[in-house]
């Protein structure tokens, strides 16, 4: 409950204490400290939960996803990063920047960070070893992709997408797109 609470919070763009959190819970203001001693314990329990739903989401893309083929696994992973990115502005915000807590106090956040650019490492790797792309310098790509959807991602949730002529009900399809010509640009095919 504490934790939905925080999210919320963060959701509505408000500042985020255990005492609201407490208050938006319905709980009493002082028995949520037993569990959450500050506001960093209870931020890094929310972006613990916000990571979790977003690897749910990244391993769903992964499993329909072809195995054999590591670009469409690629692109099957920005796309889903960008589709939770987008449903789920607020758990974006908690995991992706360090304004609600400090993130390599989490032990936990570190080591999944770490799994899901290892894996798409791997699916660089493979792709690689297939003949698949057009650089080797997979660290390049890998960066390059990454900074790809986060900044996409963050153009979504900063609300630049009117200014440049993309309506609401285009985005998604846009971040297709544009995943689809990344794919293209660092692909042999």
């Amino acid at each position: 409950m504490l934790i939905d609470a925080a999210l919320q919070l963060a959701s509505e763009g408000a500042e985020v204490s255990v005492r609201e959190a407490a208050r938006r819970a319905a709980v009493s203001p002082g028995a949520p400290f037993r569990h959450f001693p500050n506001r960093d314990a209870l931020m890094a329990a929310a972006a613990g939960e916000a990571q979790r739903r977003f690897r749910t989401e990244i391993e769903a893309a992964l499993a329909e996803a072809p195995a054999a083929d590591p670009l469409l696994r690629f692109r099957a992973f920005g796309l889903a990063y960008l589709r939770w990115a987008m449903r789920n502005p607020a758990h974006f915000e908690i995991i992706s920047t360090g304004r609600y807590f400090a993130h390599g106090s989490s032990a936990e956040l570190t080591r999944d960070n770490a799994e899901l650019i290892a894996l798409t490492e791997q699916m660089l790797a493979d792709a690689a070893a297939q003949g698949l792309l057009r650089s080797a310098d997979l660290k390049r790509i890998q960066i390059a992709g990454r900074a790809l959807v986060y900044g996409f991602a963050r153009m979504n949730l900063d609300g630049h997408f009117p200014r440049w002529g993309v309506e609401e009900g285009e985005i998604e399809r846009m971040a297709e797109a544009v995943i689809d010509l990344f794919i293209a640009g660092i692909a042999k095919r």
